[in-house]
């Protein structure tokens, strides 16, 4: 599974398919401990490993290590100059990290590739976007059409939330997929949020993987360089409030991120 092409250039992402956690050196700071000091072992390297990430990320970039945490359901702070996103799920871990000046939020997410539990498709995809899975899905591509569609509505809250502060429910988000590797996704319009978002795709390695990235404004009105969490309220309950009603697990279907449960990402 090759990462060209998930996220525009200018957009670092770095992946782990396994945890390393203190083994690879990552050490966390205190604000980081603070957040995971009664959560299991295996929690831990997960949260570990993510900003292991996120840093070698930063790294890249030419910026120094920073602290990630969270406060109630919003995603991680990212330092100043700095937009990204976290994503993690059973074997895999990623973060993506861009400069503030070139792009005004990133969104990841990754996902089993395995169709979503029965009776949840029909809380998370409209109408439209069951009829689309379903031609999809008879034409014979092996991809879990549905569970990819509710990956794309992740990412698309974890670019959406942080520059809004607003709630978007998994039916506010319409999301059309292309078996090319690109979906778009149209959300209520209006500054300063774009109404139509672009982005792509990849299956492999038993996951689903999705990348976006809002580019920044230029001064002459164009747009700039390329083109975690949850919420409650909007059309169909609200990403978080879905979370909790499906009481998402650790397992193959689900991946840790109810931070209510003292799991925060």
């Amino acid at each position: 599974m090759t990462t060209a092409g998930l996220l525009p250039a200018g957009v670092i992402l770095v992946e782990s398919f396994g945890d390393t956690g203190d083994a690879a050196g990552i050490r966390l700071f205190p604000e980081e401990e603070a957040l995971i000091a009664d959560v299991v072992e295996e929690r831990r390297r997960e949260f570990t490993t993510v900003r292991g990430c996120a840093r070698e990320a930063m790294r890249q970039l030419g910026r120094e290590p920073a602290p990630l945490v969270r406060k109630g359901w919003d995603g991680p702070t990212w330092p100043e100059g700095l937009v990204g996103s976290l994503t993690h799920c059973v074997g895999y871990r990623a973060a993506a990290v861009a400069p503030a000046g070139a792009f005004r939020a990133v969104g990841i997410d990754a996902e089993p590739d395995a169709p979503l539990p029965h009776g949840v498709a029909g809380r998370v995809l409209g109408a439209g976007e069951r009829e689309a899975v379903a031609e999809l899905e008879r034409a014979g591509m092996p991809v879990a059409w549905d569970r990819l569609v509710f990956c794309v509505k992740e990412a698309v809250y974890k670019a959406w939330h942080p520059l809004t502060g607003l709630p978007l429910g998994f039916l506010d988000a319409e999301v059309s997929l292309s078996a090319d590797g690109t979906f778009t996704a149209r959300v209520p319009g209006g500054p300063p949020f774009p109404e139509l978002l672009r982005g792509a795709w990849a299956a492999g390695r038993g996951l689903l993987r999705v990348g976006l990235a809002v580019p920044a404004p230029v001064p002459d009105g164009g747009t700039g360089a390329g083109g975690e969490g949850c919420s409650g309220g909007g059309q169909g309950g609200g990403l978080r409030a879905c979370r909790v009603a499906l009481g998402r697990r650790a397992d193959a279907a689900w991946c840790v991120r109810f931070q209510g449960a003292g799991m925060p990402l």
